[in-house]
């Protein structure tokens, strides 16, 4: 059986290239207007559980995403590097193993309930996530090829800060206790 935890221990040892990163940058944004979400082309529904790891250093989730009466599940393992960079290991899942996989749900973590809006813009593409828990605020993300890619944002878009490095912002986080800083 793969382990997830070795595979970061020998990460030094392992060609960069052969591994599933995930590179991305974060912001906090000010929450888009009503014009903005309406004309949205692609929006999704998203419930994300955590999971209690089977490993130690591994964040795993499911995630039930539905748009356009369609649901996607997928089985998530994330191993963080750094503040940008995670190896990823993602699965689509049937309903049947997603609601197996749910009988793993961490007990000490809230379901995250979003809303996800995927807005390209200069042949870019930002996943903007409405959280039902914030009126005024949302989270914007990039995944970008490398950790010093140029990001050009659009202006329709008010960024009140990146918080990459925040990991007060992390999905996994925000399950457990909400950022409620002043914006």
């Amino acid at each position: 059986m793969f382990s997830y935890s070795k595979a970061l221990k020998k990460y030094g040892e392992i060609i960069m290239s052969d591994l599933p990163f995930e590179i991305e940058r974060k912001f906090l944004i000010e929450y888009p207007d009503e014009k903005f979400i309406s004309e949205a082309q692609d929006i999704s529904d998203i419930v994300q559980t955590y999971l209690v790891p089977e490993e130690k250093g591994v964040t795993d989730r499911v995630r039930k995403r539905t748009g356009n009466g369609h649901s996607v599940y997928t089985h998530t393992r994330k191993i963080r590097v750094n503040a940008m960079r995670r190896i990823e290991y993602e699965d689509e899942v049937d309903e049947e193993k997603y609601n197996a996989l749910l009988q793993r749900a961490d007990k000490d973590r809230n379901v995250i309930l979003k809303k996800r809006i995927c807005y390209y813009y200069k042949e870019q593409m930002f996943e903007i996530d409405l959280f039902s828990f914030w009126k005024d605020r949302a989270v914007m993300e990039i995944e970008i090829d490398n950790e010093n890619a140029e990001v050009e944002f659009p202006p329709c878009i008010k960024i009140i800060k990146e918080i990459t490095a925040d990991r007060r912002y992390t999905n996994a986080a925000m399950a457990r206790q909400i950022p409620q800083e002043e914006i």
